[in-house]
């Protein structure tokens, strides 16, 4: 990663999610922005001396490891980081959602699903109960990557993820796929399969694991139930079409999730 584009409104959930985007972008050496797209009727001086307090109290912590800046946009979410993100480029979203402890059911705003849905950059979105230390715990160190196993067309849109897991201690990458009871994967799946696997080797442990159900977020959350206790991060790709993984899964599974998630795109930025 070379940049890392955090969106910040000063919510509690937005001051959690700086600090992930820092700490990434600390051990990735990537630039951090922060952006603020100002709305009617908010001060535009009273914001942009919030963003330079958050801005400074970063460089203060991190000291000469963290390449920071940030500024204000205007205008529509959309439109306006649309712009932003033909000018600086940024490998990398990170967004934050209020939400509450434990497996309750968390609320994502309209404007975190319209990032995931109308960008095709990876976003990572992160709850506010999620805590970044537990990425550095040997005990969390599990990382489901979900998926339909349909053949990536940009097979390098796993990448952020493996940069990421590189982040964690020992991590473990599990691909996990949601297949209708009592059928065997194609012969195409299963090579999709392998191959996703190959990307994480030698650096990351990886396996895998069949889900059978015929409800995809339902199975997904099923295991996650039942390995709440060494997960860690949950990842999917979205995409416009497809069997089961599809732009509006990844968009139901945001507003559930109390794990940090990474949505992925496979599609060129």
């Amino acid at each position: 990663m070379t940049t890392i584009l955090a969106l910040v409104d000063f919510s509690d959930a937005s001051t959690n999610s700086v600090s992930f985007a820092a700490e990434l972008s600390k051990r990735s050496s990537a630039r951090l922005i922060m952006v603020n797209i100002l709305q009617n009727g908010e001060g535009e001086e009273e914001t942009k001396n919030k963003l330079k307090s958050i801005e400074s109290e970063l460089k203060k912590s991190f000291n000469s490891d963290l390449k920071c800046e940030s500024f204000l946009a205007h205008g529509n979410l959309i439109t306006a980081l649309k712009k932003i993100i033909a000018v600086q480029q940024p490998d990398l979203i990170v967004m934050g959602t209020k939400g509450a402890s434990g497996l309750k059911k968390l609320f994502l705003g309209s404007n975190t699903m319209n990032v995931i849905a109308k960008t095709n950059v990876p976003v990572f979105v992160i709850p506010e109960v999620a805590r970044f230390e537990n990425f550095l715990k040997k005990g969390k160190n599990r990382i489901v990557l979900a998926t339909d196993l349909d053949s990536l067309e940009n097979e390098n849109a796993l990448d952020i993820l493996k940069e990421i897991a590189l982040v964690i201690i020992e991590p473990k990458v599990r691909v996990l796929s949601v297949t209708p009871g009592k059928t065997r994967l194609p012969d195409l799946k299963r090579a999709e399969r392998n191959f996703l696997l190959s990307i994480f080797n030698p650096e990351i442990k990886s396996d895998r694991v069949t889900i059978f159900g015929s409800n995809v977020i339902g199975g997904i959350n099923f295991y996650l139930n039942q390995k709440k206790a060494d997960t860690g991060l949950i990842a999917m790709i979205a995409r416009d079409s497809g069997n089961l993984i599809r732009k509006h899964y990844t968009r139901e599974m945001a507003s559930h999730t109390h794990l940090p998630l990474l949505v992925l795109h496979d599609t060129k930025i």
